[in-house]
């Protein structure tokens, strides 16, 4: 499995197909990344991918000094799971739409 890069997105692709996601805005006023998506198929449920994914975003913040807004539940699940992305967690945790 390979994460592979868009526009606003990290993603995992097979054949053409999208089989997990997870989308992002930049807010470059804020100087923050917004997660607003994250998206594993069953194919992949279960392995990680997920978690890889939002790890790819985290290291595009740090990369980028910029600190994440995670407004997808299972983005900010995970910011509360590794406490080692404290680093790059926006004090901006408000609800968006």
């Amino acid at each position: 499995m390979q994460i592979q890069t868009g526009t606003g997105r990290f993603f995992v692709e097979n054949d053409g197909k999208d089989l997990a996601e997870i989308t992002y805005s930049l807010d470059k006023d804020a100087g923050e990344l917004v997660i607003d998506h994250t998206r594993v198929s069953e194919e992949l449920r279960g392995q990680g991918t997920g978690e890889e994914l939002v790890r790819a975003v985290v290291d595009k913040a740090r990369n980028e000094n910029l600190k994440i807004v995670p407004v997808c539940s299972y983005a900010a699940h995970q910011f509360e799971k590794h406490p080692e992305y404290k680093d790059v967690l926006s004090g901006n945790t408000g609800e968006r739409d």
